[in-house]
């Protein structure tokens, strides 16, 4: 007899629910739909752009059955992961109740994004990061629940190959030095993954004792601009900068994607630890 999956269920909140979040819905169910439960929504929903829809259907995905929703269709709903996609959903709602876990992901609105097609450029960024997540949750899942799924998710794991309102005085030199340090390179790979992380999280995924160890690499990347940091209680969380160049963007997102296996024991003990500091009570 088999044994039937039981679904994990996934929410992607965008501020329109028309173009990232729609994508991430569609891409998630392409590529693990018989594992994964995947809705979306906005917190001011707006109309789906066609634009998004002919980038789904250039890449050879269903998009009919779309539909642009405001986030309280799903008040009181519990979900396994609720991910936003843009700043300003994350910041709207940094605390989703009812998540199991809540990822913050921020990608350029491809509606005011320059360059040639940034539909599909945007979508084709969205794929590679829910690679990454598949990959990165299936293997913390099989760690902790002995969860058989892992090798249907990364058989459907294919990938789809393939703003500016920037720093003007960011220094690329500084840049490439941040990333010399085994500790502040993980640090930004993890806070690339997380959205966001604290001084404690990060100690305890890099099983360091020291926190002064680690605040002095965090101070040296806030002074290159990399991170920028925000205080809620008596906790001080830490993020990739926003307004970094999307080139520096994306060094980070692909050296993340591409050597998983760095960060995989950190993720793990990051997965496993216990009163993580609460991020916000709010989400309006």
């Amino acid at each position: 007899m088999v044994e039937t999956i039981k679904k994990r269920t996934v929410l992607f909140l965008c501020t329109g629910n028309s173009a990232r979040s729609q994508m991430a819905e569609a891409l998630l169910k392409h590529k693990a739909g018989d594992l994964f439960d995947v809705y979306s929504a906005g917190t001011q929903p707006d109309t789906i752009d066609t634009r998004t829809i002919e980038a789904l259907r250039k890449f050879g995905l269903d998009a009919d059955y779309l539909v642009s929703k405001h986030i309280n269709t799903f008040a009181g709903r519990a979900f396994d992961y609720v991910i936003t996609l843009c700043d300003k959903a994350n910041n709207e709602c940094r605390s989703y109740p009812n998540a199991g876990k809540q990822l913050a992901w921020d990608f350029p609105d491809p509606k005011t994004r320059s360059g040639n097609h940034p539909f599909s450029t945007t979508l084709s960024e969205i794929n590679n990061r829910i690679s990454m997540f598949l990959q990165v949750e299936v293997s913390i899942e099989e760690s902790s629940a002995n969860d058989q799924s892992g090798a249907e998710i990364k058989a459907k794991n294919s990938s789809l190959k393939n703003s500016t309102e920037q720093l003007t005085d960011f220094d690329p030199i500084g840049f490439y030095k941040t990333l010399t340090d085994d500790i502040r390179l993980k640090t930004l790979m993890l806070t690339h993954y997380h959205g966001e992380l604290c001084v404690c999280e990060l100690m305890e995924a890099m099983d360091v004792n020291s926190q002064p160890k680690i605040s002095r690499n965090l101070a040296l990347l806030k002074k290159a601009q990399v991170l920028t940091d925000r205080k809620h209680g008596q906790w001080v969380f830490y993020r990739i900068n926003p307004e970094l160049p999307l080139w520096a963007k994306s060094v980070i997102a692909q050296t993340t994607e591409n050597n998983i296996p760095l960060i995989e024991t950190k993720l793990q003990r990051l997965a496993d630890m216990q009163n993580r500091p609460d991020r916000a009570s709010f989400c309006k």
